[in-house]
């Protein structure tokens, strides 16, 4: 398949104060097109800091790190921007919706940032909404959703710029068991459509739906065992 990340030594410290300290310490990770990846790890293990930098959020002190073929550790806040829009769909645990806007809007939104023509955004929008199950609440605000419908409009939201990869951070961790269900079902039917999924969560679970499991303890990589 060829991998869609491959990062090699990658370090991240952060300066609090006088003192350094060191998040992540020498990661080496490569990730194939089409993986479907949970990472886990304790609090302060530097899921998050991973995760920001798969997510060209963040940039590491130093290490490569090669995202589809660019080498995206060396690039400034503009190129990263460009990158994330075009390459990455987030999926956040507090849905991160613009509150007074449709969900048809809200989904559409990365679009704009690409450029994207007004009816192209909405027929693209319309049709993700219908992928993920919401076809009935296009019109719908956040507020008149439930928790749910709001994850699937955010997943819609991370789908529509058709992005090489999609990240998710704690994407149930707002949501009764019974909609975590749901929503890590959709997460396995995007995996099934060709997306390489990455989930950051604590619980064994979620990561249970993943096909490959990286643990990190103390900024390291623990382990990495593939389940299925």
């Amino acid at each position: 398949m060829g991998n869609v990340i491959k990062i090699r030594n990658i370090v991240r410290d952060f300066k609090l104060g006088s003192e350094t300290v060191h998040v992540l310490k020498g990661i080496d990770l490569d990730i194939e097109r089409g993986d479907y990846i949970a990472i886990m790890g304790p609090s302060g293990s530097g899921k998050s800091t991973l995760m920001n930098i798969l997510g060209c959020l963040d940039t590491p002190t130093s290490g490569t790190y090669v995202l589809n073929g660019n080498d995206v550790s060396q690039m400034h806040d503009d190129q990263l921007a460009e990158i994330r829009n075009k390459e990455i769909g987030f999926v956040f645990q507090t849905f991160n919706l613009l509150p007074r806007t449709t969900a048809l809007d809200n989904v559409a939104l990365p679009m704009v940032y690409a450029g994207a023509s007004k009816s192209e955004r909405t027929e693209r929008a319309k049709e993700v909404l219908t992928d993920v199950g919401l076809a009935d609440r296009m019109d719908h605000r956040p507020n008149q959703l439930s928790g749910g419908q709001r994850q699937r409009v955010a997943v819609g939201r991370a789908l529509v710029n058709r992005p090489s990869i999609i990240l998710a951070d704690e994407p149930t961790g707002n949501l009764d068991s019974k909609t975590s269900v749901e929503i890590m079902a959709l997460f396995d039917e995007i995996h099934a459509h060709g997306n390489t999924v990455i989930v950051v969560t604590h619980e064994e679970e979620i990561a249970a739906h993943a096909h490959r499991v990286i643990r990190l303890r103390d900024g390291m990589v623990e382990s990495d065992v593939r389940n299925k």
